[in-house]
C-alpha cells in the first residue's frame, strides 16, 4: 500500500451552499475511511519553524503559504495507486462542498 497526504481547503460559504444530504454522505465517507485506518483531522493554527544553520530556533505564527480558501484539514491515507487515492479524496467534504483537496504521494525513506 502507498501512503498519501491529503490537504483539504474549503470555506464555510461553499459548505453551507452544498445540499445537506451530500454533506452528510461525505462525512460518513470520511468516518468510514477513519475506521479503516486513515488519520484525519481539522487544521489548527500553524506555526512556522526555522533553525538556520542549527544556530537557534525561530518561530512565527501563521502559514507560510497562502491560498484562496483556508486549509480545513489534513489526512494520511493508504491506497494502491494515486488514482485510488484521488477517488477516495473526491468523496470527502472539502471536495464535494466547493473546496479542493490536494493529494500528495508520500515518499517514505527507509
Amino acid at each position: 500500500m502507498l501512503k498519501f497526504i491529503t490537504i483539504g481547503y474549503g470555506g464555510q460559504q461553499g459548505y453551507d451552499q452544498t445540499d445537506e444530504a451530500v454533506r452528510n454522505t461525505a462525512h460518513a465517507h470520511d468516518a468510514a475511511m477513519q475506521q479503516a485506518g486513515a488519520v484525519m483531522g481539522v487544521a489548527g493554527a500553524p506555526v512556522q519553524v526555522r533553525n538556520p544553520d542549527a544556530h537557534g530556533v525561530v518561530t512565527s505564527p501563521g502559514p507560510y503559504l497562502r491560498a484562496d480558501l483556508p486549509i480545513a484539514g489534513f489526512g494520511l491515507i493508504e491506497a494502491d495507486s494515486l488514482e485510488e487515492a484521488v477517488e477516495m479524496a473526491s468523496k470527502s467534504p472539502c471536495a464535494v462542498a466547493h473546496g479542493v483537496i490536494e493529494v500528495w504521494p508520500l515518499q517514505v525513506s527507509v
